[in-house]
């Protein structure tokens, strides 16, 4: 077998007010148990969950609550194309509402992103497949926060309601 890998920035596709989380677990039961995860986190949420089967039959199982997010989750998936990786596509709850109960699933081995942001993939391919080695999330910082700054962040995070 070759030792040969080929690395790729795959961009996720995605309306602005959409958050992407980005996983990877190992038990096709995944898709299933994030779907009820989510619903009983946070069921106003509007989501859509793909998940890529990494042996067997190797389909990309689906499931959600909203059609346009099963295929935005769908068609991120079918790019990526890495065994056990999943997507989530979220609107109308943040990720931090639901990330510790995701993180809770059993079969979940890890989160690569949870994000509103534009994001990039980086996939590694090799003669036996391919997986996610990590994300590019946003770009890079522009400065250091000021005394303004920290005000203007701690009124968001009141108007959110993460803040008294």
């Amino acid at each position: 077998m070759s030792n040969a890998v080929s690395l790729e920035a795959i961009d996720i596709d995605k309306p602005d007010d959409v958050n992407v989380i980005l996983g990877q677990a190992h038990f096709i039961k995944t898709v299933d148990d994030l779907h009820e995860t989510l619903v009983s986190t946070s069921p106003q949420a509007r989501f859509g969950i793909a998940f890529c089967e990494a042996s067997g039959v190797r389909l990309i199982r689906r499931s959600g609550n909203d059609s346009e997010m099963v295929a935005l989750a769908i068609g991120a998936a079918q790019a990526i194309g890495a065994g056990h990786s999943f997507v989530i596509m979220l609107r109308e709850a943040f990720p931090v509402n639901v990330l510790n109960a995701i993180k809770a699933v059993p079969e979940l081995c890890t989160i690569f992103c949870a994000t509103a942001n534009p994001v990039s993939v980086l996939v590694a391919s090799t003669a036996q497949g391919r997986g996610v080695i990590g994300v590019i999330d946003g770009g890079p910082p522009l400065g250091v926060e000021q005394a303004a700054d920290v005000d203007q962040r701690r009124a968001l995070l009141r108007d959110l309601g993460y803040k008294l």
